[in-house]
């Protein structure tokens, strides 16, 4: 299969070669061509043990964040060496707080040549890949290396399932490479072993862990730094996906009504600014950009790392990604800042989080503009319902929390001791 794998590879080159290089330039930052080719400007492993952790983009890398927090304490004397595969996640990374890792590198592509250059030069103890980002050649050349590999916070969403099932041989090849696979919830663990990994254990999401990191904002501080109408709610919207998910929330609150509402609306990716700015002009008369320091009763929060702490001015949040068939977007922070949880009904990446929330009344899914509508209105109409929601949500979270110092010490184990 390994054989088989590079082989299709190679034929493909002419296709995915392309590909690559055209999705990299249409992003605001390049990537650094020489990391991804397996050449990296770190030192080579000295005396120290390392561990290496991989992430994609920015939700992966704030998944790890409070793993790599834990891991620190756990094996202090240890270097570790993170990974990411976008450019924007190489900025979050770059910007997240210092003393999580030793050495940040962009992700080899993955073709033998780059990744036995960069596992060489690396050389890690542990291999810990977060989620779903398995390579064949990755994990190949760690176990060329001799090093232990491991799948952390590990999930396989309804969506990918079935697909992977039909390639299951490959699947089957590729998790003989992987030592544990450590897995979000039962349904994952079931699914892994489905695909034909050997060993595994459940340890929860990491992902309510950091949730409630960065509760310290001050809610009177953020409505005063955003210019908000105190005598309206507030609506917060975080990252809705593309122009299909902003008419759903546009034709909602035209419904209900713009002039009832301070609206701070954060789409999941920037580039989509504009197009959401001609849309919100459009149905209002005029918006304001936060980047620009502007206030107005329809705003547009596009900047970098301010959303969780916007979550704390809300007084209701509708969470984006799950209005069309996108598989849902992260509904953790708004949680984790007890506000109640509007969100859509394809949340198939966070399907079982969603499902909790919804159970426990602290969120709640909407089908169309018309039921998105009235739950609006409902919430604005009941400040009750909407403080029972909070508090749900608030108990939701602190329930869960913990998984990140078990996925820690998880890796700890696989990892020599410190001399």
């Amino acid at each position: 299969m390994f054989l088989l794998y590079n082989l299709l590879l190679t034929i493909c080159a002419p296709f995915w070669v392309p590909w690559m290089l055209l999705k990299s330039r249409r992003r605001d930052e390049r990537p650094n061509w020489q990391e991804r080719m397996g050449i990296f400007d770190i030192p080579r492993r000295g005396e120290k043990h390392r561990i290496w952790v991989h992430t994609v983009s920015v939700g992966e890398f704030v998944a790890a964040t409070p793993i790599l927090r834990e891991l620190r304490k756990t094996v202090p004397n240890h270097e570790i060496v993170v990974s990411v595969t976008t450019s924007s996640g190489h900025k979050t990374a770059r910007e997240a707080e210092p003393g999580l890792f030793d050495y940040l590198v962009y992700f080899p592509i993955d073709v033998p040549l780059f990744q036995l250059r960069a596992m060489n030069h690396v050389w890690p103890d542990v291999l810990a890949i977060m989620e779903t980002e398995l390579w064949f050649n990755f994990v190949w050349a760690a176990k060329s290396m001799r090093a232990r590999t491991m799948l952390i916070n590990g999930r396989i969403s309804d969506r990918s399932f079935p697909r992977s099932k039909r390639l299951r041989p490959f699947y089957k090849a590729l998790l003989r490479e992987v030592d544990l696979c450590l897995m979000q919830t039962d349904v994952d663990l079931e699914r892994i072993k489905a695909l034909g990994a050997s060993d595994g254990k459940v340890l929860g999401n990491s992902k309510f862990d950091q949730a409630i990191q960065g509760l310290e904002a001050d809610p009177a501080e953020w409505r005063e730094k955003l210019g908000l109408d105190l005598a309206k709610p507030t609506l917060v919207i975080g990252s809705t996906r593309g122009d299909e998910e902003e008419r759903f929330v546009l034709d909602a609150l035209a419904e209900v009504g713009f002039e009832r509402l301070n609206v701070i609306h954060a789409p999941r990716h920037l580039e989509r600014v504009a197009g959401l700015t001609d849309l919100v002009v459009e149905r209002t008369g005029a918006v304001a950009l936060r980047s620009r320091g502007e206030s107005g009763p329809y705003m547009i929060l596009d900047t970098y790392g301010e959303l969780s702490d916007v979550y704390s001015a809300a007084d209701l949040v509708i969470v984006g990604g799950g209005f069309s068939n996108l598989g849902g977007q992260n509904i953790f922070q708004p949680l984790a800042h007890g506000k109640p949880v509007l969100h859509g009904v394809h949340m198939q990446n966070f399907r079982d989080v969603a499902a909790m929330a919804d159970a426990s009344g602290a969120a709640q899914p909407c089908s169309t503009p018309e039921e998105l509508a009235a739950a609006i209105k409902g919430l604005l109409d009941d400040p009750g319902k909407r403080e029972k929601m909070g508090r749900q949500a608030k108990k939701l979270v602190q329930e869960n929390v913990g998984a990140s110092a078990r996925y820690a010490k998880a890796i700890a184990e696989e990892a020599p001791k410190a001399k």
